[in-house]
Protein backbone atom coordinates (compact mmCIF):
# COMPACT_ATOMS: atom_id res chain seq x y z
CA UNK A 1 0.00 0.00 0.00
CA UNK A 2 1.42 3.34 -0.69
CA UNK A 3 2.38 5.65 2.01
CA UNK A 4 -0.13 8.34 2.53
CA UNK A 5 0.74 12.03 1.73
CA UNK A 6 1.14 14.61 5.54
CA UNK A 7 -2.22 16.99 5.78
CA UNK A 8 -0.50 20.03 6.74
CA UNK A 9 -1.62 23.13 8.58
CA UNK A 10 -1.15 26.54 7.85
CA UNK A 11 -2.26 30.13 9.38
CA UNK A 12 -1.88 32.89 6.88
CA UNK A 13 -1.53 35.37 9.47
CA UNK A 14 -0.25 38.84 8.01
CA UNK A 15 2.88 37.30 5.66
CA UNK A 16 3.30 38.69 2.32
CA UNK A 17 3.27 35.97 -0.55
CA UNK A 18 6.35 35.66 -0.67
CA UNK A 19 6.95 34.38 2.44
CA UNK A 20 3.60 32.39 3.33
CA UNK A 21 5.18 30.58 -0.47
CA UNK A 22 8.32 30.24 1.43
CA UNK A 23 6.52 28.15 4.23
CA UNK A 24 4.87 25.89 2.08
CA UNK A 25 7.33 24.98 -0.08
CA UNK A 26 9.10 24.17 3.21
CA UNK A 27 6.26 21.04 3.91
CA UNK A 28 6.48 20.22 0.01
CA UNK A 29 2.88 21.46 0.07
CA UNK A 30 1.02 21.64 -3.83
CA UNK A 31 -2.42 22.46 -2.52
CA UNK A 32 -3.62 25.09 -0.66
CA UNK A 33 -7.19 24.06 0.68
CA UNK A 34 -9.01 27.35 2.02
CA UNK A 35 -10.95 26.18 5.16
CA UNK A 36 -12.03 30.03 6.03
CA UNK A 37 -15.18 30.60 6.10
CA UNK A 38 -14.25 34.47 5.13
CA UNK A 39 -12.13 33.90 2.11
CA UNK A 40 -11.04 37.42 1.94
CA UNK A 41 -9.43 40.13 4.08
CA UNK A 42 -9.50 44.00 4.41
CA UNK A 43 -6.06 44.10 6.06
CA UNK A 44 -4.20 40.91 4.04
CA UNK A 45 -6.13 41.59 0.31
CA UNK A 46 -3.19 38.89 -0.96
CA UNK A 47 -5.15 36.13 1.16
CA UNK A 48 -8.12 36.94 -0.55
CA UNK A 49 -9.89 33.86 -3.17
CA UNK A 50 -10.06 36.34 -5.86
CA UNK A 51 -6.22 36.87 -5.79
CA UNK A 52 -4.66 34.01 -3.77
CA UNK A 53 -5.19 31.17 -6.70
CA UNK A 54 -3.19 33.23 -9.30
CA UNK A 55 -0.54 34.27 -6.96
CA UNK A 56 0.29 30.38 -6.33
CA UNK A 57 0.38 28.81 -9.64
CA UNK A 58 3.84 30.65 -11.08
CA UNK A 59 5.04 28.39 -7.66
CA UNK A 60 3.64 25.28 -8.90
CA UNK A 61 0.86 25.16 -6.03
CA UNK A 62 -2.81 24.78 -6.69
CA UNK A 63 -5.60 26.05 -4.37
CA UNK A 64 -8.59 24.94 -2.86
CA UNK A 65 -12.19 26.14 -1.04
CA UNK A 66 -13.97 23.88 1.05
CA UNK A 67 -16.67 25.65 3.01
CA UNK A 68 -18.06 22.75 4.59
CA UNK A 69 -14.65 22.89 6.76
CA UNK A 70 -15.06 26.41 7.56
CA UNK A 71 -14.92 28.04 10.63
CA UNK A 72 -17.50 30.80 12.30
CA UNK A 73 -20.08 28.38 13.14
CA UNK A 74 -23.76 28.82 14.78
CA UNK A 75 -24.70 27.26 17.98
CA UNK A 76 -25.99 23.35 17.22
CA UNK A 77 -29.10 23.50 19.40
CA UNK A 78 -29.27 19.97 18.21
CA UNK A 79 -26.04 19.02 20.06
CA UNK A 80 -26.31 18.96 24.14
CA UNK A 81 -24.38 21.37 25.21
CA UNK A 82 -22.40 18.31 27.86
CA UNK A 83 -21.42 16.65 24.55
CA UNK A 84 -18.32 19.16 23.55
CA UNK A 85 -17.96 20.94 27.61
CA UNK A 86 -14.71 20.50 27.36
CA UNK A 87 -14.38 23.69 25.34
CA UNK A 88 -14.74 26.68 27.63
CA UNK A 89 -14.27 28.85 24.34
CA UNK A 90 -17.49 29.17 22.43
CA UNK A 91 -16.53 29.40 18.98
CA UNK A 92 -14.53 25.99 19.50
CA UNK A 93 -17.19 24.61 21.43
CA UNK A 94 -20.00 25.37 18.43
CA UNK A 95 -17.35 24.18 16.10
CA UNK A 96 -16.60 20.83 17.71
CA UNK A 97 -20.49 20.21 17.67
CA UNK A 98 -20.69 21.62 13.92
CA UNK A 99 -18.68 18.95 13.14
CA UNK A 100 -20.92 16.08 14.25
CA UNK A 101 -23.04 16.50 10.73
CA UNK A 102 -23.08 15.53 7.94
CA UNK A 103 -22.13 18.89 6.08
CA UNK A 104 -18.76 18.66 8.06
CA UNK A 105 -17.80 14.93 7.78
CA UNK A 106 -18.18 15.61 3.72
CA UNK A 107 -16.28 18.59 3.63
CA UNK A 108 -13.57 16.09 5.55
CA UNK A 109 -14.01 13.25 3.22
CA UNK A 110 -13.40 15.62 0.38
CA UNK A 111 -10.15 16.92 1.76
CA UNK A 112 -8.87 13.23 2.42
CA UNK A 113 -9.74 12.75 -1.51
CA UNK A 114 -7.38 15.26 -2.09
CA UNK A 115 -4.77 14.76 0.49
CA UNK A 116 -4.57 11.41 -1.15
CA UNK A 117 -3.46 12.81 -4.47
CA UNK A 118 -1.38 15.88 -3.79
CA UNK A 119 0.27 17.33 -0.20
CA UNK A 120 -1.75 19.83 0.95
CA UNK A 121 -2.30 22.29 3.45
CA UNK A 122 -5.18 23.14 5.10
CA UNK A 123 -5.16 27.41 5.68
CA UNK A 124 -6.92 29.66 7.69
CA UNK A 125 -6.27 32.97 8.70
CA UNK A 126 -4.97 32.62 12.36
CA UNK A 127 -1.14 32.08 12.91
CA UNK A 128 -1.06 29.44 15.36
CA UNK A 129 -3.16 26.49 15.39
CA UNK A 130 -4.47 26.16 18.81
CA UNK A 131 -6.25 29.11 19.03
CA UNK A 132 -7.67 28.21 14.63
CA UNK A 133 -10.41 25.39 13.85
CA UNK A 134 -7.52 23.85 11.98
CA UNK A 135 -7.39 22.75 16.05
CA UNK A 136 -10.44 20.61 15.17
CA UNK A 137 -10.11 19.47 11.81
CA UNK A 138 -6.53 18.30 13.25
CA UNK A 139 -7.79 16.00 15.47
CA UNK A 140 -10.51 14.79 13.48
CA UNK A 141 -7.77 14.02 10.49
CA UNK A 142 -5.75 12.30 13.14
CA UNK A 143 -8.47 9.94 14.29
CA UNK A 144 -8.54 8.84 10.86
CA UNK A 145 -5.21 7.39 11.17
CA UNK A 146 -3.85 10.81 8.89
CA UNK A 147 -0.73 12.18 9.59
CA UNK A 148 -0.89 15.97 10.04
CA UNK A 149 2.16 18.76 10.39
CA UNK A 150 1.56 22.01 11.43
CA UNK A 151 3.55 24.48 9.97
CA UNK A 152 5.26 27.56 11.91
CA UNK A 153 7.15 30.34 11.21
CA UNK A 154 10.52 28.33 12.20
CA UNK A 155 9.50 24.75 12.15
CA UNK A 156 6.88 22.18 10.93
CA UNK A 157 5.71 19.53 14.36
CA UNK A 158 3.42 16.65 14.39
CA UNK A 159 0.09 17.50 15.59
CA UNK A 160 -1.27 15.48 18.20
CA UNK A 161 -4.69 15.08 19.38
CA UNK A 162 -6.20 17.33 21.88
CA UNK A 163 -6.11 16.18 25.12
CA UNK A 164 -9.72 16.58 25.81
CA UNK A 165 -10.87 14.77 22.43
CA UNK A 166 -12.61 10.93 22.66
CA UNK A 167 -12.60 9.04 19.52
CA UNK A 168 -16.19 7.42 19.59
CA UNK A 169 -16.28 3.61 18.19
CA UNK A 170 -17.75 5.42 14.85
CA UNK A 171 -14.85 7.30 14.08
CA UNK A 172 -16.61 10.86 15.49
CA UNK A 173 -14.65 13.09 17.83
CA UNK A 174 -16.68 14.64 20.80
CA UNK A 175 -14.70 16.60 23.68
CA UNK A 176 -16.61 16.01 27.09
CA UNK A 177 -16.04 18.40 30.07
CA UNK A 178 -13.47 16.85 32.48
CA UNK A 179 -15.41 14.45 35.44
CA UNK A 180 -13.90 16.91 37.53
CA UNK A 181 -15.53 20.06 35.81
CA UNK A 182 -18.75 18.90 36.43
Amino acid sequence: MARRLPIHTIGHSTLGIDEFVALLQGGEVRRVVDIRTITRSRTNPQFNQATLPASLTPFGIGYEHIAALGGRRNLQRDVPPEVNGFWDNRSFHNYADYALHPAYLEGLDYLREIAQQERCAIMCAEAVWWRCHRRIVSDWLIAADEDVRHIMSTRIEAAKLTPGAKVQADGRITYPAPADAQ
